[in-house]
Formats: structure tokens, sequence, C-alpha cells
């Protein structure tokens, strides 16, 4: 299926919705249906516990819950990408969310990853930054970037497509390093902890905890952007891509999106069909 001639359309459309042929393949609708009703009220839930928590414990769930948010956004974004079809003018405003799913969303998780590297690694500097106006910080300009570039997207996606390819693969390589980093230190710092008194295997569980939070999030990642930029390199060099494809990198996103709050759920033990010791 060629649609060299719609996924830079000239109108200003968003460029993701017509890669994945939103609209147009009933499974790739299926999909994104799902995504919307499972994905709403499920980070919805997140939103809540955590800012219904104990106030002294939000510092340490705030990208948490700013990914949850975003996470949220990108569903409106694709309920304003169906009534863009009988609405146009929304387009415009539906290209905006491009930079949180491209910028914003990997952006929070490797701020995650990076948080939890240096609790384990660097605990001095970790209670040095530990403070919530460090995360509000970095959490504003991770904000500003994503609805930033968003608007830099209408313009290279129209006019500059090889660029828009080059960033993307770009950042997602640079987010996969640090997060690759922060997970060979954690593990580093875990291998190199010995068997001792309950202090220790306290420490121990805690760089274990770190660990494993990392690798899923990294894998997470992967999972989420990996096949849509390969579906996006293969249409910039042969002007072509094929549904199942589509399918495939649209199923992969979807799913990524339910990891972080299903994790979060997890590790707070609000989740009604897991039993807990």
């Amino acid at each position: 299926m060629n649609i060299s001639r719609e996924i830079f359309p000239t109108d200003g459309s968003n460029s993701s919705s017509y890669l994945f042929n939103i609209g147009t393949d009933i499974e790739i609708n299926l999909l994104y249906f799902l995504s919307v009703v499972l994905g709403l009220p499920t980070n919805s839930y997140v939103i809540w516990l955590i800012v219904s928590g104990k106030r002294n414990e939000l510092a340490a769930k705030f990208f948490s819950l700013n990914l949850a948010v975003c996470e949220i956004l990108l569903c409106v974004e694709i309920v304003l990408i169906f009534l863009s079809y009988e609405f146009e003018f929304l387009w415009t405003a539906v290209s905006a969310f491009d930079g949180l799913a491209f910028i914003g969303h990997p952006q929070f998780l490797c701020l995650i990853c990076f948080e939890r590297y240096l609790a384990v690694v660097h605990p001095v500097t970790f209670l040095k930054f530990k403070p919530l106006r460090y995360r509000v910080i970095c959490s504003v300009i991770v904000w500003v970037a994503s609805f930033g570039f968003g608007g830099i997207f209408i313009f290279f996606t129209m006019f500059q497509p090889m660029f828009y390819l080059v960033f993307l693969f770009t950042q997602f390589f640079f987010f996969l390093c640090i997060q690759l980093f922060c997970l060979v230190a954690v593990l580093r710092a875990l291998k190199q902890s010995g068997p001792g008194e309950r202090g220790r295997e306290e420490e121990n569980h805690m760089k274990s905890r770190a660990f494993y939070l990392i690798l899923i999030t990294t894998v997470t990642m992967l999972i989420a952007y990996a096949p849509y930029l390969i579906l996006l390199a293969l249409f910039m060099t042969t002007g072509s891509t094929d549904t199942l494809l589509s399918i495939i990198s649209c199923l992969c996103f979807s799913l990524a999106g339910f990891v972080q709050p299903l994790l979060f759920l997890y590790r707070m033990r609000k989740l009604p069909f897991i039993k807990y010791q």
C-alpha cells in the first residue's frame, strides 16, 4: 500500500495518524479504541492515588504523576484524530500532541530511570535534589519541550521529512543510552553488595527493585518506539509500507502504554487481581 501522499500531507495533518492509517483500517481503529477505553480509567486511577495520597510522598511519585497525565493526553489525541476527519480545523491541535508522544513520554520514562540511578549509585546527590521543586523544574522543561517540538513537527513533516526522521532516531537512541547506562550502573552496584546484616539486606532489596524498574522501563520504551521508527524508516526509504507492520507498531505502542500504570499500581498494592503477601 503506497501512502506517500498521505504521511506528510500538505494540509498540516498529523503524520503519525496517517502512518498508522487511523480512520481507515478497522484493526488499528479497534486497537486505539481499546487503548483509550482502558488507558483513560487506568491512568486516571494512578493520578487519583498520587494526588489523594500522603503529601510527603508526592515528590517520590511526581514523575509517575506526570507520565500518567501524558498518557491521558495521548488518549485525548486519539479522540481528536478521529474527530479531525469530520472537523479539519482540529488537525493543527492534534499535531501539537506529537511532541508528547515522541518527546514528553520518553523523557518522563528516562527521568524515572535516572531518578532510581541517583538513589542507588549517588545517594548523597539524590538527597540533595530530593525536594519537590527540582522535580517540578524538570517536569516543566519536559512539558515546554514537548509542546514546543509539537509545533516544530508541523513544519518539518511538511517541508523537511528527512530531518523529522533523523531527529526521532537521534533522540530515541539518546534516551535509550541514558537508560542503559543507568541500568548497567545499578546492576554493578547490586553485584558489589555482598550478604550481611539486616540493614545491608534491605539496601540490596532497594537496589534490586531499582534495577527491575529501570529494566522494565527500558524494555517498555523499546517496545513502544522501535517498531514505529522501523515503520517510519521503511517509508522514508521505500515510499511505501504495509498494514500488517502498521498494526504491529500500533499494538506495541498501545500495550507499552499500560506497563507503567500497571507497574505503579503493583508497587502501590492496588491491583485487584493480585494477592499480596
